[in-house]
């Protein structure tokens, strides 16, 4: 199972080689999955090869070791595609649940995001169609063809149950890009899987407890732990789908007007009286004072030029009531969407507070939690 996002940070874990310039990790819970898969194929592996001792459990690691073998395959060739598509590889990672590619940037077009995760399951489908050919040409009841069997199975389990068309599972990628083809909108592809994804999940536990009643028979509590387990996994996968998605919708929806306050620019010189009379007939909630060389300054602190009488406002400096604007609290006030909400993040790392200017001249000011604020509604 994969996910072609791109991480904040770099994923924990053991660097155990290098592709197309990436790291491939493996992360620390890849070892529970290890020795919880190794327990569980041990009694097939006795059953099917007699009483090997020791060596059952080495054989059944050789199985664990082939199936996220298959993984990385899979998860390789959403990196090639990936790069063959414009986009570099940051890492590949396998984990408890399997594994996840992640790259630089979003994917551009719908076509580009279909190719990149159709391929991973399209590379297990033709590993296990080799797999099938050798096991035509050995005794299935042998070691070797036990291990050529299971690479055969694993591989057509890992490829078509990717395909199934919900987040975050590779067809949910296919479900994404088809809706926002359609759609012109990236979100509400997201969002769409995102909801199949959970249903998916519902779908796999509901599966397990049903399936058995429908035949007259207990369910296994083997089969309902995965089931539950595989379920909670798909489930959380797609939640967090369709929170993203709404909140991409959401940041691609942000303009100056809807997160700023309109200002007006004053020189430094001016008297509060006259910046305030300014403002007002400008129509703005903000003034910011600008210095000797025409750069953003501060900015008026409004509760402390509420403090101020009325008789002493045309005597009192506008700078006596200003908080100051570090150089670099400025963006351009015609981004918009995610060029905006980037921006504002740049700046705010030096202020809370920024100016937004156009052509040089000062049109708003944005404060950071209202940016957050205007994302979370």
């Amino acid at each position: 199972m994969s996910a072609p996002r791109p991480p904040a940070r770099r994923a924990s874990g053991w660097v155990i080689g290098r592709a197309v310039g990436a790291p491939i990790i493996l992360a620390p819970s890849w070892l529970i999955a290890a020795v919880v898969l190794t327990l569980i194929f041990a009694p097939t592996v006795r059953a099917r090869s007699g009483d090997l001792g020791a060596l059952v459990y080495v054989v059944a690691l050789g199985f664990v070791v082939l199936l996220f073998a298959s993984v990385l395959v899979h998860e390789l060739a959403h990196g090639l595609m990936a790069r063959a598509r414009g986009q570099q590889p940051r890492e590949f990672v396998l984990t408890l649940w399997g594994g996840h590619t992640a790259f630089g940037g979003a994917t551009p077009t719908p076509a580009s995001s279909a190719l990149i995760a159709v391929v991973g399951p399209i590379a297990n489908l033709v590993l296990a169609a080799g797999f099938l050919a050798i096991a035509q040409g050995v005794d299935a009841t042998s070691l070797v063809g036990l291990l050529v069997w299971s690479g055969c199975l694993t591989n057509a389990f890992v490829g078509l149950f990717n395909l199934v068309p919900g987040l975050p599972l590779d067809g949910g990628f296919l479900l994404e890009a088809a809706v926002w083809a359609v759609t012109k909108n990236r979100h509400t592809g997201t969002v769409a899987a995102g909801w199949v994804g959970r249903a998916v999940a519902v779908g796999v536990f509901a599966w397990a407890l049903l399936l058995p009643l429908a035949q007259g028979r207990q369910p296994e509590i083997y089969d309902m732990v995965w089931a539950a387990l595989i379920g909670a996994f798909l489930w959380s996968g797609a939640s967090a789908a369709v929170r993203g998605g709404r909140t991409q919708k959401a940041v691609g929806l942000v303009t100056v007007a809807s997160v700023g306050r309109r200002a007006t620019a004053v020189g430094h010189t001016e008297s509060l009286a006259h910046a305030a009379a300014l403002a007002a007939a400008a129509g703005a909630e903000e003034v910011v004072i600008l210095a000797p060389d025409g750069r953003p300054a501060a900015y008026v602190d409004r509760a402390a030029a509420a403090s101020v009488p009325a008789a002493a406002a045309g005597t009192t400096p506008v700078t006596a009531v200003a908080v100051p604007l570090p150089g670099g609290a400025v963006v351009d006030g015609l981004l918009t969407g995610q060029q905006l909400v980037a921006a504002v993040g740049r700046a705010t790392e030096h202020s809370p507070v920024v100016v937004a200017v156009v052509d040089g001249r000062v049109v708003g000011l944005i404060r950071a939690m209202d940016v957050v604020a205007a994302i979370r509604s």
